[in-house]
C-alpha cells in the first residue's frame, strides 16, 4: 500500500495551499476531495469574482475578525496579503485593487485563481484523489495488547487511551490510505453543494476536539415588512445600517446593500449579520435602521429639502424625491413616511417634512432571522483554537493531526479577509506537515 508523508482532507483554498507548501518542502502528499474537482466553493466566492484578500495592514486586517485574532497573528506573520498576491502574480495572473482595499483577479474570474492553484498542484506532482469522502482517521493507540484499530473503534472501546499515532485515513468506499500526518481542511457548513457538509467537524469531535457551535456568520437577513418586496433588486451605496436589540445598539455598518425578495443582502448587510444570530436569542425584538443619507446631518438635510420645495413649489413630492432616492423606492418610502406622493411641495407641512427626514435617516425594519447556515457565506464556529498550535496548525490533542481554513473557529467580515485566513493557515499547515 502506498505510503504518503501527509494526507490532506478537503481541496478548498486551505487544503490546496497546504498541499502546495508541503510539496515545496519535498513532502509526498495525497489531497483527498469528495467532489470531482478542487476549489468548488472558491469558484462562487465574491459572486464569481473571488475577492482574494485585502491590502490593509495587519492590525486593521486582524480587527476584522470576530475572535481569535491572536491565533491568526502567527499565520499572518508568516504568510500575509503581500505573500498571497506575489504567489499569484508570480504565476502571471494579474490582480487589481478596488475600493476598500479589496483584491480581485483583473479578469474578474474566480476560475483564473483556481487554475493557478490547479497548475501548481499538477506541477508539484501532488496526488489528487477526487470523488472520495473521508470517513475516519486510522490511529494506532498504544495499548497493553497492542491492538491496532480505527478511530471509531478507539472511541467506542478504548476509553482512556492517551497516546495516539496516526496511520492514515479510511474512506466511505472502504479504501485505506497511509500517512503519518493528516490535515483536515474541509471548511464549514456553508454551501453544502460545494462539499462543505461537516465531515471534518465530525472527525475532529471523535478525536476529542471541542467544536464551537456552528452558526451563520455572513448571511442575508430576513425582513418582516412586506413593502420592501417591491424594492427587490434595488441596490444602494453608502448607506448606514444600525442593528438594535430592543433599544440597545448592537452594531453599525456603512457600505452597500441590496433589497431582495426575502429581505436584505449586500456587503454591509452581511457584515452586520455576524452579530445578528446572537442578538435574536435575546428575544427583545431585533430591528435594522437604514440611513439613506449618512453623509448629511439633520440640519443639512432639512435645508436641502426646503431648497427643493422652494425651487419647485408645484412639483409633486414623488418627483422631487427622484433626486434623493432610486425611483423604485419612492412610492413605498412615502407611504411608510405617511406622506402622499401626489402632494405638491408647497402643500407639505412642517410635520410632514419632519417625517420625511426621519424616514431618510431611520427607516426601521423588523428582523425575522437570517438565512439557514447552508445558504450563508461563512460559518461561525468550528474547532476550538485553544486546541490548535497557532505556530504550526497542529492539534494539541493528537500528534500528527492538523487543521486549516474555515473548519477552525475563525471568521471575519466581508472584504477578502476570510479567504486570506484560509490561505494563510493552509500555508502554515503545509509548512509543518
Amino acid at each position: 500500500m502506498e505510503q504518503f508523508d501527509a494526507i490532506i482532507i478537503g481541496a478548498g483554498p486551505a487544503g490546496m495551499m497546504a498541499a502546495i507548501r508541503a510539496a515545496e518542502r519535498s513532502r509526498k502528499i495525497l489531497l483527498v476531495e469528495r467532489n470531482d474537482t478542487p476549489g468548488k466553493k472558491l469558484l462562487i466566492s465574491g459572486k464569481g469574482r473571488c475577492n482574494l484578500t485585502n491590502s490593509c495592514n495587519i492590525e486593521d486586517f486582524l480587527g476584522k475578525f470576530s475572535q481569535s485574532r491572536d491565533f491568526l497573528r502567527n499565520a499572518f506573520a508568516k504568510f500575509f496579503n503581500a505573500d498571497l498576491i506575489s504567489f499569484f502574480e508570480d504565476s502571471r495572473l494579474k490582480l487589481k485593487k478596488e475600493r476598500g482595499g479589496r483584491v480581485f483577479p483583473e479578469s474578474d474570474r474566480s476560475d483564473d485563481i483556481l487554475n493557478v492553484l490547479k497548475t501548481k498542484l499538477k506541477n508539484k506532482k501532488i496526488k489528487f484523489l477526487s470523488g472520495e469522502r473521508a470517513r475516519e482517521i486510522i490511529i494506532n493507540p498504544v495499548r497493553p495488547n497492542n491492538i491496532t484499530q480505527s478511530l471509531k473503534d478507539k472511541i467506542i472501546r478504548s476509553n482512556g487511551v492517551k497516546d495516539k499515532k496516526i496511520e492514515g485515513i479510511l474512506t466511505y468506499s472502504n479504501k485505506r490510505f497511509l500517512g503519518a500526518r493528516v490535515a483536515i481542511t474541509t471548511g464549514g457548513l456553508s454551501y453544502p453543494g460545494t462539499g462543505s457538509t461537516g465531515d471534518g467537524h465530525r472527525i475532529a469531535r471523535l478525536l476529542g476536539h471541542k467544536i464551537a457551535p456552528l452558526r451563520p456568520a455572513l448571511s442575508p437577513i430576513l425582513i418582516k415588512e412586506d413593502f420592501i418586496r417591491d424594492w427587490q433588486g434595488i441596490s444602494l451605496k453608502n448607506v448606514r445600517l444600525t442593528l438594535f436589540a430592543g433599544d440597545k445598539k448592537i452594531d453599525e455598518r456603512f457600505g452597500e446593500m441590496l433589497f431582495t425578495h426575502f429581505g436584505l443582502s449586500g456587503p454591509a448587510v452581511l457584515d452586520i449579520s455576524a452579530d445578528l444570530y446572537d442578538a435574536l436569542k435575546l428575544k427583545t425584538g431585533v430591528t435594522i435602521s437604514v440611513n439613506f443619507k449618512p453623509a448629511l446631518d439633520h440640519k443639512k438635510l432639512d435645508s436641502r429639502l426646503l431648497r427643493e420645495f422652494k425651487a419647485n413649489p408645484r412639483k409633486s413630492i414623488k418627483n422631487i424625491f427622484k433626486n434623493l432616492l432610486p425611483r423604485g423606492i419612492i412610492r413605498r418610502f412615502l407611504e411608510y413616511s405617511g406622506v402622499s406622493g401626489d402632494k405638491n411641495a408647497s402643500q407639505i407641512t412642517t410635520q410632514e417634512r419632519k417625517k420625511l427626514i426621519k424616514s431618510l435617516f431611520d427607516l426601521r425594519l423588523t428582523v425575522k432571522g437570517v438565512m439557514p447556515i447552508e445558504e450563508c457565506i461563512v460559518t461561525r464556529g468550528g474547532v476550538n483554537t485553544k486546541e490548535i498550535n497557532p505556530k504550526t496548525m497542529e492539534s494539541r490533542l493528537v500528534k500528527g493531526l492538523f487543521f486549516a481554513g474555515e473548519i477552525i473557529d475563525i471568521d471575519a467580515k466581508t472584504g477578502g479577509y476570510n479567504i486570506q485566513a484560509a490561505f494563510s493557515t493552509g500555508w502554515v499547515c503545509g509548512d509543518n506537515l
